[in-house]
């Protein structure tokens, strides 16, 4: 079974750091003020596009927002400000362990990723990395899911999209694949079910249970 797998807010926890940095991007450029909770709903979207539906604004700005966003949040991104959800790591592992591939799908610029990856003690346990300079269409087009399945060699009904944005849902079902949304991360539950998610779990651990499950045993 493949795994495509989101990683803000799946498996790093990223929310504090992103809200705070969108918002210091917000006032270091002098533009109207957004809530946390309009930023968090932002969260999931190519990064330039979480400024232009947040706020009215020129091409031109968006582009200074993402170049200013780069810069403060890497400022910010100190050991230890980003941690992983409980069990992360465990269910990586076991899953890894038992012969299911594992990879990531995330809007996240790749430099970026790679370095959660690397300093999160992910590298053991994922085989792709498709960031968002990886694919022309963003999510929720099923493009980034298309790509993993052809360089994995895996067909849709093999593999299972999970995310914590209604963004990652529907780039999975858009793609023909069974999704699973997390309750605890950006989106909420009630966000998952109207995404329509085949399955929503409180523990990223569940997955172990899910990649056991008799729909998932039929496919591999």
């Amino acid at each position: 079974m493949l795994f495509i797998l989101d990683f803000d807010g799946t498996m790093g926890d990223t929310q504090t750091l992103i809200l705070n940095t969108m918002q210091k991007t917000i006032h270091a450029l002098g533009l109207p003020s957004r809530t946390r909770e309009q930023c968090q709903k932002m969260i999931g979207l190519p990064l330039k596009q979480t400024f232009t539906q947040l706020i009215d604004m020129t091409d031109e700005m968006g582009n200074l927002c993402t170049d200013t966003y780069h810069r403060l949040f890497e400022e910010d991104n100190i050991p230890g400000a980003v941690p992983l959800f409980p069990n992360v790591i465990e269910t990586l592992q076991k899953l890894h362990g038992e012969g299911h591939t594992l990879t990531i799908a995330s809007s996240r610029a790749r430099a970026s990723l790679m370095g959660f990856v690397r300093d999160l003690g992910l590298e053991p346990f994922i085989t792709l990395v498709m960031g968002c300079e990886d694919v022309v269409q963003a999510k929720p087009h099923p493009e980034m899911v298309e790509k993993t399945l052809k360089a994995t060699g895996f067909a849709p009904d093999q593999a299972i999209v999970v995310g914590d944005a209604k963004y990652d849902i529907l780039m999975g079902k858009n793609a023909g694949c069974r999704t699973v949304g997390v309750a605890y991360g950006n989106g909420g539950r009630k966000e998952m079910e109207e995404a329509g998610a085949d399955f929503i779990i409180d523990d990223f651990a569940q997955l172990v249970s899910i990649a056991k499950s008799k729909f998932c045993l039929s496919r591999i």
